[in-house]
């Protein structure tokens, strides 16, 4: 319905229009600026995570391998796993990209940035760090990371997205979640059994890497 034939009385208001201009303008510059950056991984992770923590390390030491394959490294650009991830990457053949949002406490972008897009809106942001993924590596995190996590999840199993890896890295940490979607998710029947092949749950960044690797040498024109 456009809002030339919206009920009398009803239409949208000026804060509105501003709002979905600035919507489209954040689609459309991501759209311009990722367009070319070929096969991507992104890496989600918490940015609390300190440079001492395993996360930490191996977030980088994954990003590392896929970048030195040509693969692009993309994260929510901030600190934490996601620095991790620009750090690995970079100085590598393939890009470091940062997709960093705007927070009530600034979350300034980290230095390991090829290219750095700035977004207000959470689902926009999401929209660009999934749209040219051909893989995912999901580290330990708090709502944010766990949001992505879930909405990778259901894109998958309602087919609005193929099929592509999506790994969880580090057993320990993700083990009480998964054991609670198997027992009361699926053992709910609130899933089919074949959903849970969505996933793949690794302790290490060479396994996280060689199931990406493997799924980019067999899916991506080289």
């Amino acid at each position: 319905m456009s809002e030339s034939t919206l009920p009398p009385g009803v239409g949208l208001s000026p804060q509105e229009k501003e709002r979905i201009a600035r919507i489209g303008d954040e689609l459309r510059e991501g759209i311009s600026s990722l367009s070319e950056i070929g096969a991507a991984v992104s890496i989600f992770g918490s940015a609390r995570s300190q440079a001492d923590a395993w996360e930490y390390g191996a977030a980088r030491d994954l990003a590392r391998a896929l970048a030195a394959e040509g693969i692009t490294v993309i994260t929510g650009g901030g600190p934490g796993v996601m620095e991790a991830g620009n750090l690995g990457a970079s100085g590598e053949p393939g890009q470091s990209v940062g997709l960093n949002i705007e927070l009530p406490h600034e979350q300034l972008a980290n230095p390991y940035l090829d290219i750095d897009i700035d977004f207000r809106y959470f689902f926009t942001r999401k929209f660009m760090l999934i749209r040219y993924a051909i893989g995912f590596a999901i580290f330990p995190g708090g709502f944010g990371t766990i949001d992505e996590l879930f909405e990778l999840l259901t894109l998958v199993q309602t087919g609005k997205l193929e099929q592509r890896p999506i790994v969880l890295v580090g057993k320990d940490h993700w083990a009480g979640l998964y054991e609670w979607v198997v027992e009361k998710v699926q053992g709910g029947r609130f899933i089919s059994d074949s959903d849970l092949e969505i996933l793949s749950l690794v302790d290490t960044p060479e396994e996280a890497a060689d199931i990406l690797l493997a799924y980019y040498r067999n899916h991506c024109p080289q």
